[in-house]
């Protein structure tokens, strides 16, 4: 039998984007209502056109036109995680990472490629998904197990461990929607950790808990691989996927760009900061003086200063006229 938990084959999915033309305000209600107000009017007047041969200039009483992008957020991605591995997903935002993981949990289909899964997935990705607002705490867990594929019988036995961990036992009781954004984080990731799903994949969604909750989850996470089943965890956390995973996959602008252990990982990753964040370019404005380059020198990698100590500040200028040497 494979010991392949998640096999990602050439994955790729495309959004279609619209844009207005330069100057073009976007559509409103009142625009719509406008619209079909005078489309008999534009009947009419269409209809006189043509009686009397005049092309008219109608054009303004047309509804605009968007023009249209093809976005790819991921594109020909592929690796492998086994069964058992505690892997990192890292990047900078708009690098797809959240996107892959609505893939992995089918909250959304690839446009193309294929995932294979073997193993029930328990997902923890934005605040609230998978919960019913008007459901209460109780309710919403037997609801995620069920979704699980658990018997009633297995949540159960799991229930008072999931309240316990949550630590919501006085609002049990009470519609989710009426809840803190840290009490439905608490309450979702007990349940995607305890109703023990073979894959279980956690988005930076732990940011909105406390320090005190965070490191609570990356014990019960560790504690969660170490009884054999599969993480994926997405963090900007740097620490925290050091600790936690071995394995790391880069993505840099919706491409896998490394698949390798982690502290390499973690490595080009800190270095790609680096080199985008500290460094500003740009191209001379015409007839007049500019600043062309701007690059900061931090004293710790991954562009981190030390309080107090030292930083250098490189800057090019450009002036379209010779400027004589300045005298010594």
């Amino acid at each position: 039998m494979s010991d392949i938990a998640i096999s990602i084959e050439k994955v790729g999915k495309r959004y279609t984007l619209s844009h207005k033309r330069n100057g073009e305000a976007y559509t409103t209600l009142r625009d719509v209502i406008a619209v079909q107000a005078m489309a008999p009017i534009r009947a009419i007047g269409k209809t006189m056109r043509a009686w009397s041969g005049s092309n008219g200039h109608a054009s303004a009483l047309a509804p605009s036109k968007e023009s249209v992008e093809q976005f790819w957020a991921l594109k020909d991605v592929s690796f492998e995680i086994k069964q058992g591995d505690v892997v990192g997903i890292i990047g900078r935002n708009g690098a797809g990472k959240s996107t892959l993981l609505k893939i992995l949990s089918r909250i959304t289909e690839p446009t193309e490629g294929r995932i294979r899964i073997r193993g029930r997935v328990g997902s923890l990705l934005e605040v609230g998904t998978g919960f019913h607002p008007e459901l209460t705490g109780r309710e919403n867990i037997y609801l995620n197990g069920a979704i699980l594929g658990m018997a009633r019988a297995e949540i159960k036995a799991k229930f008072d461990e999931i309240v316990a961990f949550a630590e919501i036992e006085k609002f049990l009781d009470t519609p989710v929607k009426r809840y803190s954004s840290g009490m439905y984080v608490r309450l979702a990731f007990a349940v995607a950790a305890h109703l023990e799903p073979e894959i279980l994949i956690v988005d930076e969604v732990l940011a909105v808990g406390d320090t005190e909750f965070q490191k609570k989850c990356l014990g019960k996470m560790e504690d969660v691989s170490h009884s054999g089943r599969t993480i994926i965890f997405v963090s900007h956390n740097m620490a925290a996927v050091t600790s936690l995973t071995g394995t790391c996959a880069l993505l840099q602008s919706g491409k896998c760009v490394f698949f390798e252990e982690t502290q390499e990982a973690v490595g080009r990753y800190l270095s790609s900061i680096q080199s985008q964040e500290a460094r500003y370019e740009a191209s001379p404005t015409v007839g007049r003086p500019s600043i062309t380059r701007v690059e900061a020198f931090c004293s710790q990698p991954g562009s981190v200063h030390e309080s107090g100590a030292p930083m250098r500040v490189e800057f090019d200028l450009y002036h379209p006229e010779r400027m004589p040497k300045a005298g010594l």
